[in-house]
């Protein structure tokens, strides 16, 4: 083999072993929804710093849809694709009970939903049986420790309720979904990984459709003690 070879398939070799990562960076196949939600993922990971150790997928509630839609989302870095399911919201954030989600509060006793980034933490068994524990992340959520802000399974959030209602049931301002989305939610967004929380309002061509008076959320970055100890502040 000649040095023109030998520098021929030495280029081909490393171009070959590069291509995964390059593949990776790439912006995400599929709808304008989607593409728009990895860019979300990534900028909210960034934002987030090291208060999150497992950065190969993250969820996104996207509560500027009505309650009918898909619209927590499994945004899967390594894989570049996105799943989604439904999700209920809290009942203090939707007194009318329609569907939309219409304000939010940090407060105890308010049963309303958080915005924010937040860290998902361990499972245990609550009162909807197995759940996961979130500390918040931002001074809009960081009271979800203590308001017992979770992920669980609920009965008002399974697709029968959905069919009879044509909404979601409401939950205490957690995070509730039908057994089986919940499944799939315990196995891959626990254990360390972001879940950010607002009112998006992404349809599926890529547009913006707001409701009312929310406006997305645009949160500083967490102090370093946020960082160090989520949902104690």
């Amino acid at each position: 083999m000649n040095r023109r070879d030998l520098l021929k398939s030495t280029v081909a070799a490393g171009a070959a072993l590069a291509l995964p990562a390059r593949l990776a960076a790439q912006p995400a196949k599929g709808s304008a929804r989607d593409r728009a939600l990895f860019k979300i993922a990534r900028d909210e990971l960034e934002r987030a710093g090291d208060a999150i150790w497992k950065r190969d997928i993250v969820g996104i509630a996207d509560y500027g849809v009505h309650s009918a839609q898909k619209r927590f989302h499994f945004v899967n870095l390594g894989l570049s694709e996105v799943k989604s399911f439904h999700v209920s919201h809290g009942a203090g954030s939707d007194p009318e009970h329609d569907g939309w989600l219409n304000h939010y509060s940090n407060v105890e006793g308010s049963n309303a939903s958080s915005r924010g980034a937040y860290v998902t933490w361990e499972w245990y068994q609550g009162r909807y049986g197995t759940s996961v524990r979130l500390g918040g992340l931002d001074p809009t959520n960081e009271a979800a420790l203590r308001r017992y802000i979770v992920m669980h399974r609920a009965k008002y959030a399974e697709p029968e309720h959905l069919a009879r209602w044509g909404r979601m049931g409401r939950s205490n301002g957690c995070f509730a979904m039908g057994n089986e989305d919940f499944k799939f939610a315990l196995l891959k967004l626990s254990g360390g990984r972001l879940l950010f929380a607002d009112s998006i309002g992404l349809q599926e061509d890529g547009s913006i459709a707001m409701r009312g008076d929310l406006e997305p959320l645009r949160p500083e970055r967490p102090t370093a003690a946020q960082r160090a100890i989520p949902g104690a502040f």
